[in-house]
């Protein structure tokens, strides 16, 4: 038991064993119960957000539990670093839609996808918040990088125009054609599967455009975590907190994605309540380092409004463009 109370990131190392035994049962009971049911079924917006429901459930408990034994500042912090990661994820969203629709993968194939791209992401954001943390504690100036890169990110994406992403013609999609065989069309739900070579006859493997969308959504996650990350550690500085909230979001992200995607539209405004949470997060970084800490409280409301105007704004502008359609 001894062993359990040791110190690791400035935690006890039961608690972290705690959280990932929890992720790991969240994984089991979806790839165990939740995938067999869908292998031939299509994901659909209310079982959607019923599964998001759940996932958002366990990870507001398990912000009491953070604030039962950690306090509430850390908390609040894991709250608001929740809220900003799900939030900065909702991009994220719109990109995986687009490499679905890109590379022709239907909505029975794409919960396949998603789960193992979870995986994945799981262990990049571990090395990544390690790296982030690592820094962070050795050269207190990295902050002030952080909140620089923030501001300059959140203003980007305040006055900049939306383009289209050209998702096929991708420079990392074209570098792994080049590189492996893939076969011209799915092959139910394998990334790899064996075929003849039509030249020399032989049995070759074959990477299938299910593969190539599990790549490219990894791919997705490593760009938006340039995002993410500095935005968690402006927040807080606590390795526990910054991963925890991560990663709850980011399991969450695959729940309500079949959901989003199917609204995305309907949110068009959004992105602006995005960048100024950014420019907000980088301002805050720039507050405590000369005026001392922001109230927790505080940053979680500006947090949460923001993100809830944005909301509120998209439906309300999207309805009144709906009316004036159905009325020409």
């Amino acid at each position: 038991m001894d062993l359990l109370t040791l110190s690791y990131l400035g935690k006890p190392l039961w608690t972290w064993l705690m959280f990932i035994v929890l992720v790991l049962g969240l994984l089991a009971f979806d790839l165990g119960i939740l995938s067999k049911r869908r292998q031939t079924e299509e994901i659909g917006v209310a079982q959607s957000l019923k599964l998001s429901a759940f996932y958002i459930a366990i990870a507001v408990l398990y912000g009491g539990f953070i604030w039962w034994q950690m306090g509430s500042e850390a908390a609040l912090s894991y709250y608001t670093g929740y809220a900003v990661e799900k939030s900065l994820s909702l991009d994220n969203v719109f990109v995986i839609s687009l490499i679905f629709s890109a590379l022709a993968i239907p909505r029975k194939y794409q919960h396949r996808v998603l789960f193992w791209g979870i995986l994945g992401v799981i262990v990049l954001r571990a090395i990544m918040i390690g790296l982030g943390a690592t820094l962070v504690s050795n050269f207190d100036w990295v902050l002030y990088v952080f909140g620089a890169f923030l501001l300059f990110t959140g203003l980007k994406m305040l006055f900049s125009k939306d383009e289209e992403e050209d998702i096929e013609n991708n420079k990392i999609l074209s570098f792994i054609r080049k590189r492996i065989k893939v076969t011209p069309t799915l092959h139910g739900q394998n990334f790899f599967v064996r075929l003849k070579d039509p030249v020399t006859q032989k049995s070759v493997r074959y990477a299938t455009p299910l593969f190539l969308a599990l790549v490219m959504v990894e791919f997705a996650d490593v760009i938006f975590a340039v995002d993410s990350i500095p935005a968690i550690f402006a927040i807080t500085q606590d390795p526990f907190i910054v991963y925890t909230s991560n990663i709850f979001a980011i399991l969450g992200l695959r729940a309500l994605y079949f959901a989003l995607a199917a609204m995305v539209n309907r949110f068009e405004y959004l992105k602006y309540a995005l960048a100024l949470v950014l420019v907000f997060i980088g301002f805050k970084i720039f507050y405590n380092q000369i005026f001392g800490k922001m109230d927790p409280v505080l940053s979680l409301s500006v947090t949460l409004g923001l993100l809830a105007g944005g909301v509120i704004f998209s439906l309300i502008r999207t309805a009144r463009e709906e009316r004036k359609e159905l009325k020409q």
